[in-house]
């Protein structure tokens, strides 16, 4: 157990201290011996590391005081795909925060990452550019750029970086499905031979054929 923050209340009728912990703590006993010793209402709150960082406040790696501590309402989940849609280095130490889970900066560019990523061909896609067929190795999001390998005769290749804009997918074949022969419906009215021909009322759909008995 890691006491962090105590606070009193404004009429003082209650000591509030806020903690940290691996897992759950009976702090029964602890309460009743603070109790008798400040003589008020005791609360004791279990927080996570990331509402620690938020109280006691510090610098983050990027020299400027913690968004947590700042600005920062509610902690929005940050997951390590993140880091690897942004091409950043996946070392813990590089990309995490004071707290020890992964920084909330994260998630600000995330939204911008994706859509950039949409508009840009994926990795190992066939692609033509401006200097031939190639085949996407690396993307760029930020840049909105790809970097294409490019074949310049027999076994032989030069990389290239290109705009999104100048490289054209190339679109597999789709393979054609047999089309089903349509069947023909066929309406016979049949009358008999002493009689006028009488046609039935049915109205008799376009393309149907008309046989006569």
């Amino acid at each position: 157990m890691k006491l962090v923050k105590v606070e009193y209340t404004f009429d003082r009728n209650k000591l509030i201290a806020y903690f940290t912990s691996n897992g759950r703590v009976d702090f029964r006993g602890l309460v009743k011996d603070m109790a008798a010793a400040f003589k008020t209402r005791i609360e004791l709150k279990q927080i996570g590391v990331r509402d620690e960082a938020k109280m006691l406040g510090g610098l983050g790696s990027c020299g400027r005081p913690l968004c947590c501590s700042t600005f920062l309402g509610d902690f929005q989940p940050v997951s390590i795909k993140m880091a690897k849609e942004q091409n950043l280095s996946l070392n813990p130490t590089k990309i995490s925060g004071v707290c020890g889970r992964l920084m909330c900066c994260l998630k600000y560019e995330q939204d911008q990452y994706e859509r950039a990523r949409k508009l840009l061909p994926h990795i190992g896609r066939d692609v033509f550019t401006p200097d031939g067929r190639g085949t996407v190795v690396e993307l760029n999001p930020l840049k909105e750029s790809v970097k294409v390998r490019v074949s310049k005769g027999q076994d032989s290749y030069e990389y290239k970086e290109y705009p999104g804009t100048e490289v054209q997918r190339i679109t597999p074949p789709v393979p054609v499905k047999a089309a089903e022969k349509k069947k023909e419906s066929v309406k016979t009215i049949t009358f008999a031979p002493e009689d006028e021909p009488e046609f039935s009322d049915e109205p008799i759909s376009e393309g149907d054929d008309l046989i006569i008995e």
